[in-house]
């Protein structure tokens, strides 16, 4: 246990976390860059390449191993794990839906959708559950095929041809409709276009199909369970494979196999770069002590996402700064500038309280009282001086 009582951090996530945010925020700047030729066309390319996609992969590991941490340490005191587990899922909930209807971002509450998942798989041998996280990232491939062959049987091929027409023609009016209200200088409309592009968002096949995220919290419970995060440098080997496949995978699906029916993604390069600092952490302990900036981010990682999101809305969003879309070099140096900020602002916050607001908050709700927040200072030590007496 640490001094404030809270269980010993496992501090390789930490540093993670806090490098998936570096590039979640490279790939949100990224997003908003002009499309130019030249450097700014090699540094989107790059940028697409490499980092698209891989940090909110990261991210989805990292949320599969802290769910077996907590599993694993409720188990040690004896306690019942499923209650508080599902309220805490209930408060993300809540987050991925203030996410999503104020600035326009919808990882989160899909995350409190599929971790209920775990509840039920976690005690599922390591066989069946890598059997499982393929089905999952094969899942909406499998969909798109078996559905048009459904329709197409009960009731003909025009129906098949008519039914995905009308599915595309929806999409495009209302991401046409949040383009327009995003553009537009009323926050009101924009925050209507929004909860209306929801109400149409999670009523899509594709929200009901585990696909990749299962997958990949799947691989962060293993992580865990093979204690692949507390003990890299035993498991070499177990690391090597994982960049290997990673790589492969990054390669064969940008460059052989377009289409690899979700098990060849270009989004498993997450694995090599997971699997690779996991290593660089375990061969070199002291690079944890060197990161601590980083980690400190890590720690506050939902607060920073907000944070993140909420700054991107008011600078990109015509209701606030509305600023043009940026040159991809100046995209990059303020992503950097901007998780510097986060980095320092969560140092100096960690130093006096123990959780990040958002964290705070969190914990309250789940556990339904006020958390304490502050870091308790340890109690002086009375000192009492004996007289010396004269020889």
């Amino acid at each position: 246990m640490t001094s404030a009582g809270q269980p010993q951090r496992v501090q390789s996530l930490d540093v993670l976390r806090g490098m998936a945010l570096l590039g979640m925020f490279i790939v949100h700047f990224h997003e908003r860059t002009t499309d130019a030729p030249g450097v700014d066309e090699l540094l989107r390319t790059l940028i697409w390449r490499l980092v698209e996609s891989k940090s909110h992969g990261t991210f989805a590991v990292l949320f599969g191993a802290g769910f077996a941490i907590q599993l694993r340490r409720a188990e040690q005191r004896g306690a019942r794990f499923s209650t508080i587990y599902l309220r805490r899922l209930g408060v993300l909930a809540l987050f991925g839906f203030a996410a999503h209807a104020f600035f326009g971002f919808n990882v989160l509450l899909g995350y409190a959708v599929w971790g209920v998942t775990l509840l039920f798989v976690r005690n599922w041998s390591t066989r069946v559950l890598v059997f499982v996280a393929c089905v999952s990232a094969a899942s909406v491939g499998l969909f798109q095929l078996v559905n048009p062959t459904v329709i197409s049987l009960t009731a003909g091929e025009a129906a098949v041809e008519r039914r995905v027409a009308a599915q595309e023609a929806q999409a495009d009016q209302v991401n046409a409709h949040l383009t327009a209200a995003e553009a537009q200088t009323s926050y009101r409309v924009l925050l209507g276009a929004r909860l209306r592009h929801m109400a149409w968002f999670y009523t899509q096949p594709f929200f009901f199909l585990p696909n990749v995220t299962l997958a990949l919290f799947i691989v962060g419970l293993l992580l865990v369970r093979h204690r692949l995060l507390e003990e890299p440098a035993s498991h070499g080997r177990v690391l090597a494979g994982m960049a290997a496949f990673g790589a492969f995978s990054w390669f064969a699906a940008n460059w052989l196999l377009p289409f690899g029916f979700g098990l060849i993604r270009d989004q498993w390069l997450t694995f090599a770069y997971v699997a690779g600092a996991l290593w660089l952490l375990g061969r070199i302990p002291a690079l944890i002590q060197r990161f601590q900036f980083v980690a400190a981010a890590g720690r506050m990682a939902l607060t920073n996402y907000l944070l993140q999101i909420a700054m991107l809305d008011l600078l990109f969003s015509g209701y606030a700064l509305h600023r043009p879309p940026l040159r991809a070099p100046v995209g990059l140096a303020a992503a950097l500038t901007c998780f510097a900020v986060e980095c320092a602002w969560s140092t100096v916050w960690l130093k006096h309280f123990q959780f990040g607001p958002a964290e705070w908050l969190w914990r309250s709700l789940t556990y339904g009282e006020r958390q304490p927040m502050r870091r308790a200072v340890p109690a002086l030590q009375t000192v009492v001086k004996t007289p010396i007496r004269p020889a």
